[in-house]
């Protein structure tokens, strides 16, 4: 798993790519968690993950914890195919926003 962070319109965007399962789990902690902390806003690009598992969907939850904990407007956006139905699926949707493009997530955190 790769995770690229950046800025876009003065959004941190997290970019990750590949499988988030148990293997990969504790990058995503590792790397999003930071970002979480001291409020902001984070975009968490899954255009580039092509499989979700239930690590995986509580790796997520841990970020939205997190998030929540640390003053952080956090977002989904481009999640793909399989991925998009299994955080949907999940309620993920209930919880943060899940947009398209990176463009309208940042736009959903205001």
């Amino acid at each position: 798993m790769e995770i690229e962070e950046g800025i876009s319109g003065g959004v941190k965007v997290a970019a990750t790519k590949g499988r988030l399962d148990a293997a990969t789990a504790a990058a995503l902690d590792e790397k999003l968690l930071p970002l979480l902390q001291g409020g902001g806003k984070l975009v968490a690009d899954l255009s580039g993950v092509n499989y979700i598992s239930s690590a995986g969907l509580r790796a997520v939850l841990r970020a939205v914890r997190a998030a929540q904990a640390g003053g952080c407007a956090l977002a989904i956006a481009a999640p793909d195919g399989m991925v998009r139905e299994v955080l949907e699926f999940s309620g993920f949707g209930r919880l943060i926003p899940i947009r398209d493009t990176v463009e309208e997530a940042a736009a959903a955190l205001g």
